[in-house]
């Protein structure tokens, strides 16, 4: 592991004296957002905690010289938002609602990824707290549904976004507040400075979609059967560089304002480009799991059908059964189509290097997989979605 420099935060003077708020703090990302900002954030003197659901792993921080203030709430009240907001310094907004698979209400997805960002939006004006980092996706551009590739792309390759799903489209609406609000005056007059990040497809410890993956393997034996051609590639980033750079990107915002306000970046490390069952192989298979075959064992208009069935039997069961199969036509185009990104804006605006490499980034989500062998099987999957877990 390897740490960059820690530019300091031109927000205020004196030694430890900043407050900061992570909404979805307990979330997978949120998580790891907490636990760097505690290691890494020398001028940290409280950090807020904001979530609908507060883990229990927050009781075990507050030995330190922080104080970790957890927040019962939800994004979707704004009484609850501007009390959260009130007397912070900066807000790094990771709380949102991630649903691909058809279990939420699309009103749902509006109302807590929507109208939670602009809740947040407008409790920073009201309060006068001037920085705010908002967590993004990948999603918000892309893949789009006609299948167009996204081959070694940066925030300004041009690239057409077509959305037909909620979570997708509600992505890209909150970004645009968020980009739309930098400038706006807060209370005091100072002008609000925003800036958004977007993680491609996340993985690391606490990932349950890849502790899925594994134990649904080992449901058949040990085995995975491939359905994506390995010639498609996706962008995949490791939890713990994407947190680093939520906190240089809070650290930096208020210092190159005129640089970061307004700005997006996607968030990358030095993960593999692969398909997203050979990148799973790639935690897996040290695990235990193999895959069947080296091409996908169904071609494409089977698999097509296959996605088809399942959304028309969602469709028709929903009024008796919540049916949420992971395979359906938007995860079918999602997975078939190259997504990859190659960008050093984030490392010429403020500074971003990750601090895990490839191989320390698979070593710790193998012992996480490890880890969790004997655990208890989660709720089936789709089941009580988690506010303040985004990407994939």
């Amino acid at each position: 592991m390897h740490v960059c420099g820690t530019p300091q935060l031109d927000m205020t003077d004196g030694g430890r004296d900043l407050v900061y708020l992570v909404t979805g703090g307990c979330g997978f990302l949120g998580e790891h957002v907490v636990r760097l900002l505690l290691e890494q954030e020398p001028r940290l003197r409280e950090l807020r905690v904001f979530d609908l659901h507060l883990g229990s792993w927050l009781e075990a921080l507050n030995s330190g010289p922080v104080q970790v203030t957890p927040i019962q709430g939800d994004v979707t009240r704004s009484e609850d938002v501007v009390a959260a907001v009130a007397g912070a310094d900066v807000v790094l907004h990771i709380a949102g609602l991630v649903d691909v698979w058809g279990l939420v209400d699309p009103e749902v997805i509006y109302r807590v990824n929507v109208k939670g960002t602009q809740n947040v939006i407008e409790a920073c004006v009201q309060t006068g707290t001037r920085f705010l980092v908002y967590t993004s996706s990948m999603e918000a551009v892309g893949p789009n549904s006609k299948g167009h590739p996204f081959y070694r792309g940066n925030e300004d390759t041009h690239y057409e976004v077509v959305h037909t799903q909620p979570y997708p489209r509600s992505k890209a609406q909150a970004e645009r507040l968020v980009i739309e609000a930098n400038g706006r005056k807060v209370r005091g007059g100072l002008p609000l400075v925003t800036c958004s990040l977007r993680p491609t497809g996340i993985y690391g410890e606490g990932h349950q979609l890849m502790l899925d993956f594994y134990r649904g393997a080992q449901r058949t034996g040990g085995w995975l059967f491939r359905a994506i051609p390995p010639s498609v590639e996706h962008g995949r980033v490791y939890a713990g560089n994407v947190a680093w750079m939520h906190v240089l990107a809070a650290r930096e915002l208020g210092s190159r304002a005129t640089t970061m306000g307004g700005q997006v970046y996607f968030c990358y490390d030095n993960s593999p480009y692969k398909s997203y069952e050979d990148f799973n192989m790639e935690i897996l298979g040290p695990c235990g799991i193999r895959i069947l075959g080296t091409r996908p064992l169904l071609p494409y208009f089977l698999l097509f059908l296959l996605a088809t069935l399942n959304a028309f039997l969602q469709w028709l069961l929903r009024p008796l059964v919540v049916y949420t199969p992971l395979f359906n036509p938007y995860t079918l185009a999602l997975s078939t189509t190259t997504f990859t990104v190659q960008t050093d804006k984030a490392q010429k605006h403020f500074g971003y290097q990750p601090i895990y490499d490839w191989e320390d980034c698979r070593d710790r989500t193998v012992s996480w997989i490890k880890s969790r062998k004997r655990c208890p099987a989660p709720l089936p999957h789709g089941q009580e979605p988690k506010v303040g877990d985004p990407g994939l």
